[in-house]
């Protein structure tokens, strides 16, 4: 099996203790996923469809269309399908435009008082022959993580101060239907927050269009400190980190 890049990474060298974890989500279980137009793609279920309340209570910001991806199918690229020869997909991922439209995706946390708010991802090329494609535009896909201030801690894309950005990019895969996927771990500064509460915008610069996957979002005070992938089933636990890192928050803003 063809070996995974590794992109953007931050290596943390002097942990001060444990990252927190606050989302992780490979996509896999859509609330709703219609197979429009037999395309192997659903340009029309919003992500919220698709994968909000995953933990309960979780929202997503979204601009313009982010869609949901079938790999494997039966239908795209003439009957190729998306195909998957690195097995980090699964059955689904989330596909963005770069230039026909601007396309954002935004994830709101309230990270504490931890001094980075740590993203790891996949992220490859890939192409619609559908809704309006071709778009690839001859580069490889650049994404751009932004970290927001949200006081609040409202669902949005990011509109309050922007407290860092990172870009980091793929390849460009053999052609148009199959992912080549590079793991991408990116650190994001929470320094200048508010209160804690944070909005993280996912944009794609370059490519034209492209794919992510396997989302693992943590609080540290190390860039690029990530704990290991759960298992299936541990929303009950992110919540309860998401209220431990809360409740340190307000202890340390109060002496």
């Amino acid at each position: 099996m063809k070996g995974l890049a590794l992109a953007a990474i931050v290596i943390a060298t002097t942990p001060a203790q444990a990252a927190t974890l606050l989302y992780s989500q490979n996509f896999e279980n859509p609330a709703t996923f219609v197979n429009y137009s037999n395309t192997d793609v659903d340009p029309f279920t919003t992500v919220n469809g698709g994968y909000g309340n995953q933990p309960p209570g979780f929202q997503f910001g979204q601009t313009f269309t982010v869609e949901t991806l079938l790999v494997e199918g039966s239908f795209a690229h003439g009957g190729t399908g998306f195909l998957d020869p690195q097995n980090r997909a699964g059955n689904h991922v989330l596909g963005m435009l770069s230039a026909a439209q601007n396309d954002f995706l935004g994830l709101s946390f309230n990270v504490g008082a931890n001094k980075f708010l740590n993203f790891r991802l996949d992220l490859s090329s890939i192409d619609l022959n559908s809704w309006g494609g071709p778009f690839f535009d001859g580069k490889a896909p650049k994404f751009e993580f932004s970290l927001f201030d949200n006081p609040s801690g409202a669902v949005g894309t990011g509109s309050g101060a922007l407290l860092s950005t990172v870009q980091a990019s793929g390849t460009i895969a053999a052609n148009r239907w199959t992912f080549d996927w590079t793991e991408t771990v990116v650190g994001l500064s929470t320094a200048g927050n508010t209160n804690g509460n944070v909005t993280l915008r996912i944009d794609l610069l370059e490519g034209g269009y492209a794919a992510m996957d396997n989302f693992v979002i943590a609080a540290a005070d190390n860039p690029g400190e990530v704990p290991a992938i759960p298992e299936p089933g541990t929303w009950a636990m992110m919540l309860g980190g998401l209220a431990a890192i809360a409740a340190l928050s307000r202890r340390r803003r109060s002496r």
